[in-house]
């Protein structure tokens, strides 16, 4: 199975590939598609969409996840802007017929960590943890990315196990 994991961002989207089956990761990568701020945010959101639905079409995945929006009462607009880039990225998906699932940050937090509240950095320990990886993964957005394209694999195996039982 190949699964890949999308942190949305307009500055950075994590993105983040496991090849493997069940509880099993047989391969990996991760990386960020970034924007520069000093253009129009449409121009912005075509490059994520561009980019990312060119590397879909390469990897061609068995699922996509990706982080539910969310917006923190002190920066409402930064939601929408989320939102924004949330859509795009799940056009793309979308594009290339993967099935996509989005998980909210504090169940990808509690279910990589054991805590719903974890730091940017305990769950980009957990992520390397479970990777065998000893170098840390930057930035944090592709260690997130890695992180719900993990949880998708263990998911999507627990699920055809339920299926078959």
């Amino acid at each position: 199975m190949k699964i890949i994991g999308i942190d949305p961002g307009l500055a950075a989207t994590g993105v983040g590939i496991v090849r493997g089956t069940g509880l099993k990761v047989y391969g990996f990568s991760f990386g960020t598609i970034n924007t520069p701020n000093n253009i129009p945010l449409p121009n912005r959101l075509d490059q994520i969409y561009s980019k990312l639905l060119s590397f879909l079409k390469d990897e061609k995945p068995d699922l996509m996840v990706v982080e539910d929006v969310f917006s923190l009462p002190k920066y409402p607009k930064s939601g929408i802007t989320l939102g924004q880039v949330t859509g795009i990225i799940l056009l793309a998906g979308c594009q290339v017929n993967v099935p996509v699932t989005e998980i909210p940050v504090r169940e990808a937090k509690q279910v990589l960590t054991g805590n719903g509240n974890a730091s940017k950095i305990q769950l980009e320990k957990a992520v390397r943890h479970l990777l065998n990886l000893s170098t840390p993964i930057r930035p944090y957005h592709a260690s997130d990315a890695i992180g719900l394209a993990l949880i998708g694999l263990f998911r999507l195996e627990n699920n055809k196990r339920k299926t078959v039982m």
